[in-house]
């Protein structure tokens, strides 16, 4: 068994409960939820749209190898309704998207692949919710705990707890 943690996020439809939806066919495929951050309401990253993105962390301790966790994720997103059949020059709107954030301190870079997320650093949306339930955990790459890139991020955007309809 590995721990992994999982971003989820939906900016189309009713989030709150395509995000559920997408958590039990998560934990019915992939393996046990034993963490989950809160919600977290966030603006679009990289692009403007008309909806904000509500996003949250879990930890699910799986048995699926990294890529098997990855094809399973990227199956829940097309079940959701995500449109993956083309490539997008840019980021665009999605009623969900499912990101491995971490397999446990596995270091992997394939065309697959790209453990830990290339740009969770970067990207508040991401540590915040991580925070919540994994604070203390190690980048493998960059021998940071997530509060000290979540302290050191560069995005300013705004990303607050999700307070409802």
């Amino acid at each position: 068994m590995e721990i992994s943690y999982v971003l989820l996020g939906s900016n189309m439809g009713d989030r709150t409960s395509i995000l559920e939806e997408a958590r039990n066919m998560i934990e019915t495929r992939c393996g046990k939820i034993i963490k989950m951050s809160s919600l977290y309401e966030s603006e679009p990253w990289g692009f403007d749209a008309e909806q904000n993105f509500i996003n949250q962390a879990i930890c699910v301790e799986t048995d699926l190898s990294a890529h098997e966790l990855l094809r399973e994720l990227l199956s829940i997103e097309i079940e959701l309704g995500r449109d993956r059949s083309r490539h997008y020059e840019t980021y665009v709107s999605r009623p969900i998207d499912l990101d491995v954030i971490y397999y446990g301190e596995m270091i992997n870079d394939d065309e697959d692949l790209i453990l830990p997320h290339p740009r969770l650093q970067l990207r508040r949306f991401v540590l915040e919710p991580l925070c919540e339930i994994a604070s203390d955990f190690v980048h493998p790459v960059l021998k940071k705990t997530n509060i000290e890139l979540r302290d050191v991020c560069p995005d300013t955007s705004d990303v607050s707890l999700y307070k409802g309809k």
